[in-house]
């Protein structure tokens, strides 16, 4: 079922809506995702660029011949992967969207590039940024807190 949705950068300079038509989504292991988000695996939504409304046009970077990323100049986040010809889609990164929990993870590319030990984490500690002081006192001394 086809629906509207939002997204945008950390700082709220770059902001879009885009029409989703399924719950679909990928991780991509490609050593070029990895270095342009700094992460193992960056999570994508696969959709037509006639379907994205941007109420400001991403910064875009030429990451290959053939290729471009759509980011936010002034805070960093990455928003999109885009082929320059022979594709009516474009990827958008699942922790862009307001609200991401919708996705759900279907395949895996460049799994040549994969790093098995960050797939599943379910058995490591974990800490809930919300209950840990030193972040809630500086967020205190800021004046605010994160959305």
């Amino acid at each position: 079922m086809m629906s509207n949705m939002t997204g945008g950068c950390q700082c709220g300079r770059i902001r879009y809506t885009v029409k989703i038509d399924s719950d679909d989504a990928y991780l991509c292991h490609c050593r070029m995702c990895q270095r342009a988000t700094g992460g193992v695996s960056i999570a994508f939504k696969n959709v037509k660029r006639a379907d994205v409304a941007w109420e400001r046009e991403p910064d875009r970077y030429r990451s290959s011949p053939f290729a471009r990323r759509g980011f936010c100049s002034a805070c960093g986040t990455p928003l999109t992967f885009e082929f320059d010809e022979g594709s009516d889609k474009l990827d958008l990164t699942v922790g862009s969207f307001d609200d991401p929990a919708r996705f759900k993870p279907t395949s895996h590319f460049g799994v040549e590039s994969r790093h098995e030990a960050w797939l599943d984490t379910r058995g490591l500690p974990e800490q809930r940024s919300d209950t840990y002081a030193p972040l809630n006192e500086r967020w205190e001394k800021a004046g605010g807190r994160p959305d």
